[in-house]
């Protein structure tokens, strides 16, 4: 087994004590190395802890003694006491303020017992306060605390268990005393009692002279002697002597404690930390330069406050956060808030009183106070945070404490002065916040602000930045200033870029640890002193670790610590209902929500539950989806297992039973909680110990506490782990979304979800880019299948042929879609739209192919229907092509008479033109409404057509009641409703009606093809026909009324006066083309050239090479007109500034373009008739752009075109005739394969040349060159005749720029909101969910007025459906239905989403002031009675609405 002896006396291999670093070596490292701010905030947490703090800290290189007065500053101590009644009475004071006794303990030489451990059990034997040699981790040697002196007190809880009546410091000098002479010399003569530790008393020994000099001084002294076992002897008054050797370390302890209670009776000399810094000879850390300049501005900024009443002092320096700004608030939650029978005049008036408000907000005057404080803020930028800091401190120590005990009827008094007095850094941050707001609500710097108030935010997101929280919620006035976190917010992702950030929300009751839980968590400084609870809401930045990063997507955590829910201070009738603002407020702004719960008391719990559960509801109903975890604090025992599942069990009980009752309130259909969020109830609940371990204020906390708090700091990152969080943009808009809803009281039906309308606004203007893309090669796709149709290249088209060529430009739809909805910014907003979105697509896409293979079959059909046209045209060409031949053969000898040659063939063409004409009918013009007014003459032979033709215009008509018989129950009910407040009738559906056959007449007159087969009288009888099924149709569906005759006719005359001119010029191109008299005419000199080359005496290969070049000029010129229309488009969809974007913008332009106009007949025409209006809008932008843009970019597209044709048509010649030289074909050959070719990109075949003779033209190289010397001349001479009148009258309809682009922005919603007439802004036809828009307008603009008057009304809708004492009655029926329920109407109502809040577009304010008499005029009512336009609406210039424009659309 080997000798024990020899093994023990072998070398330690492991590590020695001496290697061991020393914990207080790495505590004085790091304080060593850290700045101020660090410093104090280490020392702050050492007090919070209980441990020791450094008093003294020798510099480690020069020795020079340091007093760290500055990390003191931020401690407060707290302890309770008797008087001389026995009457408890409570402390609260500022560390470095407090006047206590103060002991001091020292050594001298090396002794075997510990000096810091015996402080310990004199101060509280359960904790270390001085860390000493037999704790853990501790080592033989340290470095770094030799002649470091710590400080700590002992504070007692007014009990008769206390070990001293009084709060006492201690001080404990580390190492030989004699080895440092200066901290002992100090705290010698500051202290009440000196005890000493040494070994034994020597008189020889060097301390000798010094405890001798404290023996004699009059200051009471205790000599504690290791090597000595007597107990406590008193050799004279004040001195004692105490032996330690083999002594029980209570007794000792007891002993050593009665002493000092012994001579702190006798003395009354007391310690003042501030007092150290008098010593000369110690370096005091606040000289330094930064920390003493910053502390000299915040004196000076104190120094205004002397001798100030506290009570007063925030009226008197705070002027601007004062009475004013709480009359704005609670103007502002009474504006949102309508009384009954409240008019638009009404809220005209409030808010005209709330602009006086900020304008006296506005006058008045900067105080001193806040004028020094930008001042310092300016000039001390360097140490701009030991000013704030100062400040804080200074502030901080300057405010009223709760007593102990107050009477009950006191109470609320000492709460309000609470309230009243308290002052800190938020209460000037407040300030200027509202110097903020009243500057640029009325655009206006104040006169004594040094600076422009534009620049306030970007000092509050410094602030930010550099740590300290920001106010979100004024808790005085209950309100959010959402103008000025707006701004600050801005100004935060100007220095920072818009990171995305994790919400962290808190909710708890008051003084239940929420502040402290989150300064344990996250270091914050939230404020946590009873008489300093948080108020209204704060949050504070806390920026993730690099490392962090990688587990989470964040840069940040947001945290928002609120007033405790049943505060104090808000006791009273409002409590419930400011609570539940509260919750809702900062549940809605968090991605997770902490909820606090205090004790074990089960009717405090179900209260804070309530309210959670309430605002959880309501998130649930308005699609914000965020998490929460419930901290249970204060609980006893938390490592019962079966105790907390029981909790757990009971908590979930509670929410569910919660659930069901805020399901009432809310109107949602929820059983139990997790209906409502998800939520896990053994991950998501945790239990958490006493944060002090003992009582206090002398417990040190509770490691537990501890472990929780890290355990909850896992649970918290794992949420934000799985979450998306918010970019600093988006929780601007969030902020204010949630907080106008709550000032509308009906939150869930007045939140406006800006992020989701934001995100998707961005997707609408995708969903226009794919379809476009879509649509756009489409196009090209039709194009080309189209002259292949025409060529009788192809025979058939089928839908699979198209969705094949139109695969790859699908795939990269598809893609691109995926790309979006997976990395944009708002994926996870976004991607509730998904599916439907790529439904949509799919829908789209398949409409198009359908569309497309309807046209091409079309085209097919009329392609057989005009062979006979066509062919007889070219018989007529190739005729003359060969009688023109013959007669140069003719005269073949009379070449050189170039007059003779001209006169023949005159004579020669007169003759042919005259033959052609008689044996064939001319094209004659077409007169489209003498033909509609014979059709309908024969229809209504007893209507005096002639009589009404002219003049009768249904899309213009003001109302169709005129042209409509009600059936006998419709009728009573319409009469009786017209004197409610709204009179409707069918005057919606007619229009609708009449809209919707409009838009069907057109499609089946471009489906005519005119311009191909030409017009003839039965277009009218089929246009006819089909409106007189529609109507029919519509009134068998109605069952409500029926069309008189005239109705029925003024639709067919205006849908045909409409479609005149797109007919009559359709036909006209179909005349140009085919009438032989025309087209013949044209191609004289043609025919003339050729006439002269068969004269003298040219090949056949190069005659034929000229007629192939003749007959392709006009094949040329259609392809490049509409290669040019397609490309100008897509120019126009990038470059228009009208027609670059989604419906939304152009809907802006076309309202700019009204107001710069000024005309109210088209306004009227914009409101009623919307679609048309688009319609108009697009063609007159395109005109204006082509004209324009004409010689800048259409003909440099011309040109372009023109170029890659005619390379084209070389290149097809080019391997047309090495084709028929590697075949030893001829020139049949030569023209089959050149036309094949060609015959997707022009209309050209060989039909085209059927008739032409080209025998002996077999030379094909020559015949290549004919065609590349000759066709430069053909493009040039289409070129030069290219202009804008030219473009788009040689173009058929379908392949305008304009009607390609009506056809791609009118494919979206155009219902109109029943009351107002506001088109719904969904872009997408037939789309899923409700209509919406973002501002509705006046509905007195669609002429509803009050009951049994002519005055028309001024309400908009968003304010009407916030008025509980309006109503109105749906159409046809005489049930009134309040406004604010107007859903329950059913049928149109229903389908609308109107959200009850105050958004509004100043446009329409001004609009209705504007043109008030032309409306008037219109409806024959007046705005006058309850109607009355209110004054504030009259303030709005046309700049102003202009402006209105840009800001909100």
């Amino acid at each position: 087994m080997g000798d024990i002896f020899k093994a023990m006396a072998l070398s330690n291999k492991g590590i020695s004590q001496s290697d061991r670093i020393h914990p207080m070596d790495v505590q004085m490292a790091v304080f060593h190395c850290a700045d101020g701010f660090l410093k104090q905030l280490m020392v702050t947490k050492l007090s919070q802890c209980q441990y020791a703090l450094p008093l003294f800290v020798p510099d480690p290189d020069t020795q020079q003694i340091e007093f760290p007065l500055w990390t003191f500053r931020q401690i407060n101590k707290s302890w309770k006491m008797r008087n001389t009644n026995n009457e408890i009475i409570s402390q609260t004071h500022p560390v470095y303020k407090t006047k206590t006794p103060m002991v001091f303990f020292f050594r001298f030489g090396s002794v075997s017992s510990s000096k810091s451990q015996l402080m310990n059990s004199l101060i509280n034997e359960k904790h270390n306060t001085f860390f000493h040699r037999n704790c853990p981790g501790s080592s033989r040697t340290r470095v770094l605390m030799d002649g470091v002196v710590e400080i700590a007190w002992f504070s007692p809880s007014g009990k008769n268990t206390d070990k001293f009546m009084d709060c006492v410091a201690f001080c404990n000098l580390h190492g030989d005393a004699g080895d440092h002479e200066k901290q002992l010399q100090i705290l010698t003569e500051m202290a009440s009692v000196n005890v000493v530790l040494l070994p034994q008393l020597q008189n020889n020994d060097k301390s000798a002279t010094i405890i001798q000099n404290l023996y004699r001084n009059r200051k009471p002294f205790i000599c504690l002697f290791t090597e000595d076992d007597s107990a406590v002897t008193e050799p004279i008054k004040g001195k004692y002597k105490i032996g330690l050797k083999e002594r029980n370390q209570s007794e000792v302890s007891e002993e050593l404690r009665r002493t000092i209670n012994d001579c702190l009776s006798e003395s009354s000399s007391t310690f003042r930390l501030e007092d150290v810094s008098k010593h000369s000879d110690i370096r005091v850390d606040e000289d330094d330069d930064e920390c003493k300049r910053g502390r000299e501005a915040a004196q000076q900024m104190m120094s205004l406050l002397e001798k100030k009443d506290l009570t007063e002092i925030k009226d008197s320096f705070l002027p601007h956060q004062g009475k004013l700004w709480h009359q704005w608030s609670q103007k502002n939650k009474e504006l949102h808030r309508p009384r009954a029978y409240e008019t638009e005049m009404d809220i005209s008036r409030k808010k005209t009183e709330m602009k006086n408000i900020r304008h006296q907000q506005q006058e008045s005057d900067i105080t001193t106070f806040i004028q020094l404080f930008f001042k310092q803020i300016q000039c001390h930028a360097e140490n701009k945070m030991y000013f704030l800091k100062w400040l804080e401190i200074f502030l901080t120590s300057k405010n009223i404490l709760i007593p102990d005990k107050v009477e009950q009827t006191d109470l609320e008094r000492i709460s309000e002065e609470l309230q009243v007095a308290s002052f800190g850094l938020e209460h000037i941050m407040r300030e200027i916040g509202q110097i903020y707001e009243s500057c640029s609500s009325v655009k206006k710097n104040k006169k004594d602000l040094q600076v422009h108030f534009s620049s306030l935010p970007s000092l509050a997101a410094k602030m930010m930045i550099s740590g300290f929280p920001l106010e979100l919620m004024d808790g005085d006035a209950a309100h959010v200033p959402v103008i000025w976190i707006s701004a600050v917010l801005d100004k935060l992702i100007q220095k920072l870029g818009d990171q995305r950030v994790f919400v962290l929300s808190v909710l708890g009751i008051q003084s239940s640890g929420k502040s402290t839980m989150l300064n344990a968590m996250f270091g914050l400084q939230f404020a946590v002193s009873a008489g300093r609870c948080t108020r209204g809401a704060f949050m504070q930045l806390v920026r993730v670790s690099d490392e962090m990063k990688t587990q989470m997507n964040f840069d940040y955590i947001l945290v928002v610590d609120t007033e405790g829910l049943r505060a104090l201070e808000l006791t009273g009738s409002s409590t419930r209902h400011h609570d539940n603002e509260l919750a809702t407020f900062v549940v809605g702004l968090g991605n997770l929500t902490l909820i606090n719960i205090f004790g074990e008391n089960p009717s405090e719990m179900q209260d804070i539950l309530q309210i959670v559960v309430q605002a959880f509801m309501r998130m649930k109903v308005v699609k914000l989806n965020p998490s929460c975890v419930f901290v249970h604090q204060n609980v006893s025992d938390v490592t019962a297992g079966e105790k907390n599942e029981e909790g757990r069990r009971r908590l979930l009980q509670t929410l569910d039973k919660m659930t069901k009752l805020a399901a009432k309130d809310e109107v949602c259909d929820a059983e139990c909680f997790s209906d409502v969020i998800k939520f896990d109830v053994q991950n998501d609940v945790k239990y958490f110990a006493h944060l002090w371990e003992g009582n206090p204020p002398m417990a040190p906390p509770n490691p537990n506490y501890c472990d929780n708090i890290q355990e909850l700091k896992k649970t918290i990152m794992s949420h934000a782990s799985k979450s998306h969080g918010t970019m600093l943009i988006d929780l601007k808009d969030r902020i204010k979304d949630i907080w106008e809803a709550l000032l509308n009281e009906r939150f869930v039906f007045s939140f406006r979800n800006s992020l989701e309308i934001s995100a998707y606004r961005k997707l609408e203007t995708k969903y226009s880019k794919w379809s476009w893309r879509l649509r756009s090669d489409m196009m090209e796709i039709e194009n080309k299948l189209h002259n292949k149709i025409e060529n009788e290249a192809i025979h058939e088209v089928e839908e699979t042929d198209l969705q094949t060529e139109l695969k790859e430009t699908s795939e990269e739809v598809e893609k691109s879609m995926s790309e979006f909805f997976e990395k944009d910014t708002d994926a996870d907003i976004l991607i509730q739209w998904k599916s439907s979105f790529e439904i949509k697509i799919k829908e789209i896409q398949e409409n198009i192919v359908r569309e497309t293979k309807k046209k091409l079959n079309e085209i097919l059909q009329q392609r057989d229907l005009k062979k006979m046209i066509d062919a007889q045209k070219t018989h007529h060409e190739n005729t003359l092509f060969e009688k023109s031949k013959e007669l140069a053969l003719k005269l073949k000898d009379k070449t050189n008479d170039e007059e003779t040659l001209k006169k023949e063939f005159d004579l020669f063409w007169k003759h042919s033109v005259k033959k052609i004409i008689r044996d064939t009918h001319p094209i004659k013009d077409n007169d489209i409404m003498g033909d509609v007014k014979h059709f309908l003459s024969d229809i209504y032979e007893s209507a005096p057509v002639g009589h009404w033709m002219e003049s009768k215009d249904i899309f213009s008509v003001q109302s169709y009641t005129q042209y409509v018989l009600f059936k006998k129950e419709f009728k009573e009910s319409v009469i009786n409703s017209s004197r409610y407040t709204q009179t409707l009738s069918p005057e919606d559906k007619i229009r609708n009606f009449i809209t919707d056959v409009a838009q069907q007449t057109d499609k089946m007159i471009q489906s005519f093809n005119i311009s191909k087969m030409g017009y003839n009288i039965s277009c009218i009888q089929q246009i006819t026909d089909y409106i007189k099924m529609r109507v029919t149709e519509h009134q068998k569906r109605s069952g409500e009324y029926e069309f008189k005759n005239e109705f029925f006719m003024y639709l067919v005359h205006s849908i045909c006066n409409r479609a005149e001119q797109m007919i009559s010029d359709q036909h006209k191109m179909f005349r140009d083309a085919n009438d032989p008299e025309i087209y013949v005419e044209k191609k004289r000199a043609e025919y003339y050239s050729i006439f002269q080359k068969y004269c003298h005496g040219a090949t056949s290969a190069a005659i034929f090479g000229e007629i192939i070049c003749q007959k392709l000029k006009e094949p040329i010129e259609q392809s490049v007109y509409k290669k040019t229309a397609r490309d100008l488009t897509d120019e126009i969809m990038k470059n228009c500034s009208s027609l670059n974007g989604n419906r939304s913008k152009l809907e802006k332009h076309i309202l700019k373009t009204l107001a710069e106009e000024e005309d109210c007949h088209k306004y009227m025409n914009y409101i009623y008739n919307p679609r048309d209006h688009f319609k108009s809008f697009i063609r007159d932008e395109v005109s204006q752009y082509i004209t324009d843009k004409f010689n800048v970019s259409v003909l440099h597209k011309m040109k372009e075109n023109i170029k890659l044709l005619q390379q084209k048509i070389i290149k097809a010649a080019h391997e047309s005739t090495e084709h028929v030289q590697v075949n030893r074909g001829d020139v049949g050959l030569w023209v089959k394969s050149f036309t094949q070719q060609l015959s997707d990109v022009l209309i050209f075949s060989e039909k085209d040349l059927s008739g032409v003779k080209h025998s002996g033209a077999d030379n094909c190289n020559l015949l290549e060159d004919v065609i590349r010397e000759e066709l430069p001349a053909i493009m040039s001479d289409i070129y030069s005749k290219f202009n804008t009148e030219a473009f788009l009258v040689k173009l058929d309809y379908t392949f305008r720029p304009d009607e390609i682009l009506i056809d791609h922005f009118c494919q979206c919603c155009w219902v109109q909101c029943p009351f107002c007439k506001t088109v719904c802004t969904n872009t997408i036809e037939n789309h899923h969910g409700d209509h919406s828009v973002a501002f509705h307008r006046s509905i007195g603009l669609s002429g509803i007025h009050y009951d049994n008057t002519c005055n028309l009304s001024t309400h908009i809708c968003t304010s009407a459906v916030g008025n509980s004492n309006l109503y109105f009655y749906p159409i046809g029926s005489e049930d009134k239905v309040p406004w604010k329920d107007y859903r329950t109407a059913g049928g149109v109502y229903a389908d609308w989403s109107i959200t009850s809040d105050l958004s509004e577009l100043p446009y329409w304010k001004w609009f209705v002031c504007r043109f008030q008499k032309d409306l008037e005029k219109y409806y024959m009512k007046t705005f006058a009675g309850s109607g009355v336009i209110p004054d504030e609406w009259r303030k709005y210039s046309k700049q102003d609405a202009l402006e209105s424009l840009d800001k909100y659309i």
